[in-house]
């Protein structure tokens, strides 16, 4: 498994010392890829003392603006999500999980997130993710501390590491595509859709968010994303030369 390319991202992380928590649950389980999207206090001392001897950690992390920067260039993104939502996703535990992320680190850049230490991920920051994680816990007491979730998270990926008998992947046949790459498809495919007068922006309803459920269920090399698109141009084409012929 490729653990390097694997990258922790916390999200309006408010706490510092939930930070260096997080550094050392990772450095304990041999990740060592951390990104945080606008942490509300960080350089901090707290930090660096949770941190322990994973401070190495938290000299590397990557600080970004939003959540799109952060996973931009990745390839396989897993939201944590302890809430239901109105639309279901494709939800699965760490254990579940884990020989996923290991297969998609092996082809490409993989991110885990987790969010708000009070109210986790949006839906719009979880409506980008290819999967989503849910750590099964107690009726009783469901709430777990960040450090908590990402080490259960890291821990089943090591298991996998060191596990035996667990079928090599096959190389796939081209690059799968970044995040950002995927964005912009989603971005021709709702404007195409209101070309076509298929969606009303003024009434869209669910339909993009039912439309990415689906597109989230296969991961979407650049062969076929190209391909995706390409129908979506040469539809707006015929969509244009119908309204020109009417004029």
């Amino acid at each position: 498994m490729h653990t390097n390319r694997i990258r922790i991202v916390l999200v309006h992380t408010s706490h510092p010392g939930n930070i260096g928590g997080v550094a050392r649950a990772m450095k304990n389980m041999g990740l060592g890829r951390l990104y945080l999207v606008q942490p509300k206090r960080f350089p901090d001392h707290e930090a660096d003392w949770r941190a322990a001897s994973a401070q190495d950690v938290l000299a590397d992390a990557v600080v970004c603006e939003s959540v799109e920067q952060a996973i931009s260039d990745c390839h396989f993104v897993v939201g944590t999500s302890a809430r239901g939502r109105r639309i279901p996703w494709p939800l699965q535990n760490p254990r579940q999980c884990a020989p996923q992320i290991a297969q998609a680190a092996d082809n490409g850049e993989v991110a885990i997130l987790f969010g708000r230490e009070d109210r986790g991920l949006t839906n719009e920051e979880l409506q980008q993710c290819h999967l989503h994680l849910n750590i099964p816990t107690s009726e009783a007491y469901s709430s777990l501390n960040l450090a908590m979730a990402v080490q259960i998270v890291a821990y089943e990926l090591k298991m996998h590491e060191v596990g035996e008998g667990d079928p090599a992947e096959a190389q796939w046949d081209a690059p799968f595509s970044t995040n950002e790459e995927v964005e912009r498809f989603y971005q021709h495919l709702e404007q195409t859709l209101v070309d076509i007068e298929f969606l009303n922006p003024a009434a869209p309803r669910q339909l993009m968010t039912r439309l990415r459920r689906l597109y989230s269920r296969v991961r979407l090399d650049e062969m076929e994303l190209n391909i995706l698109r390409g129908i979506l141009t040469e539809t707006q084409k015929w969509v244009q030369r119908v309204k020109s012929s009417k004029e």
